[in-house]
């Protein structure tokens, strides 16, 4: 039986995939420009990857990445919020000001080769875990792209590339943020390395971080034990409260703890102990009275053991503030774009990272899905991209570079990051970022329906750092 021909056609406009809509001149040229720095960029994000250097001592990397921008008209200003790391590149003038985030800092401890099957390429080192040499080389191609377009006369306005240190551990943005890098910016683009690939319209945990330390008095462990006052076991009793206090906090929150010093020697009473601890929670009005909690409770146990403490904060971040017609204008374009295409090869790769880390053998996903509804209570990590969204309207993206179901902050998606599976992604965010910038630079009233939303978003809330008088913690937090 013959079906009606109408519907069948009706089928087939509805099925076409917009992926391939007629991109404007300027996107193509943006695209052109990307794909002609090419070589140079993958080379740039291969030895950041090689370097793996953590929070704050990204010296290398940084100066790759600034001097990659001067060397493209950029002009730099280095050592930003008192952070040597930190650096801005500007081109262009007047409005609008567009500004794209760049990460490049590694995870200690999970070095690995560009391979399938798990082999430190340095013994104890580390390693782009978080695709953080992917993260930054890419923003800085969208604005290297931008750049060009300015310079050819088809854009008007200042493109910014932020290079944000310390991301994973200290929350390098934070100082940024107090120093007013943001202050005349009128949109901000971000992306972050996954396993999915979608226009970002998700918030993250805000999180607290605080150190705790215990002074008591040592002794000899046999033969005078009366006369010490133990550091540990305040320090156990507090991580006993903890976990019984646990029970009783609500399911969005998270709380870890690292002992960092729990004494010496078997032998001593100890007369100190440190541990660092962190409170999560999917807002940050959740958070703080888990955090005060937590505080009283260390009180707790230092009377318990008869000790002193003292409680240092370290830093605080909020959850993204979420831009839904910022996440649209992102979603348009990565439909031009389409999803990612890879050889068998890169499909045999990933399965073999998946086969490794115990995941079933899917292979990469860059599905482009259509947007999602914003989760209220979205669970996951955090990120100091929370305290810039709670400045400037926020455009936030998530590009694949590895495959599905990958471990984070592991040794396998540093694998990928080393290889064509991560460059793609790279490639493809900084296309999909620097369009975006595009459509923001071209009306004006893009521009303003983006910040009228992160007005309306923010309300009456009145940002406060969540972080101690004093320069940022370069040299690290312990004694």
């Amino acid at each position: 039986m013959k079906k009606p021909l109408l519907p069948l056609l009706l089928l087939a406009l509805f099925s076409v995939s917009s992926y391939g809509q007629k991109m404007s001149k300027t996107k193509k040229a943006i695209v052109a420009s990307i794909e002609t720095h090419k070589a140079e960029l993958i080379s740039i994000s291969d030895s950041i990857w090689a370097l793996a250097e953590t929070a704050f001592d990204e010296d290398i990397s940084s100066k790759l990445l600034a001097a990659y921008a001067e060397k493209n008209g950029f002009t730099v200003e280095r050592g930003v919020a008192e952070m040597p790391t930190a650096f801005v590149a500007t081109y262009g003038s007047g409005k609008p000001v567009i500004s794209v985030l760049g990460e490049f800092d590694a995870l200690p401890g999970i070095s690995q080769k560009a391979q399938p099957t798990k082999e430190a390429r340095v013994p104890g080192g580390a390693g782009h875990g978080c695709g953080h040499n992917l993260f930054g080389t890419a923003s800085l191609a969208s604005a290297i792209a931008i750049k060009e377009r300015i310079e050819a006369g088809d854009l008007q306005g200042t493109i910014k590339f932020m290079g944000t240190p310390a991301e994973e551990k200290f929350f390098g943005k934070i100082w940024m943020v107090k120093a007013g890098i943001w202050d005349d910016v009128d949109v901000n683009i971000s992306w972050h390395p996954s396993a999915l690939t979608k226009a970002d319209v998700q918030s993250s945990l805000a999180l607290i971080d605080f150190k705790v330390e215990f002074y008591g008095q040592a002794a000899h462990a046999s033969s005078d034990p009366w006369n010490g006052r133990s550091a540990s076991d305040a320090l156990e009793l507090y991580t006993t409260g903890i976990n019984y206090y646990r029970e009783h906090v609500k399911p969005t929150v998270r709380i870890h703890y690292h002992i960092q010093d729990g004494g010496q020697v078997v032998n001593v009473v100890p007369d100190y102990s440190r541990l660092w601890v962190r409170v999560r929670d999917t807002k940050r009005e959740g958070m703080m009275p888990v955090y005060e909690q937590i505080q009283k409770m260390a009180e707790g146990a230092a009377i318990m053991a008869n000790v002193e403490y003292k409680i240092s904060l370290i830093s605080g971040i909020y959850e993204i503030l979420v831009n839904r017609r910022g996440g649209a204008i992102m979603q348009e374009n990565l439909e031009l774009l389409g999803p990612i295409e890879y050889t068998p090869e890169e499909i045999t790769f990933g399965k073999g990272i998946q086969e490794a880390t115990g995941k079933p053998l899917v292979g990469l996903d860059s599905e482009i899905r259509p947007l999602e509804e914003t989760q209220e209570h979205p669970m996951g990590g955090s990120t100091d991209v929370g305290d810039v969204s709670w400045n400037v309207a926020n455009i936030n993206l998530g590009v694949t570079v590895a495959p599905k179901d990958t471990p984070w902050h592991s040794w396998a998606v540093v694998a990928c990051g080393g290889m064509s599976i991560g460059h793609k992604g790279m490639l493809q965010a900084a296309k999909a970022m620097a369009m975006t910038m595009a459509d923001l630079f071209e009306d004006d009233k893009l521009v303003e329906e983006v910040k009228a939303e992160y007005i309306e978003r923010k309300g009456n809330t009145v940002y406060e750092p969540m972080i101690p008088e004093g320069p940022p913690p370069i040299n690290g937090i312990e004694e």
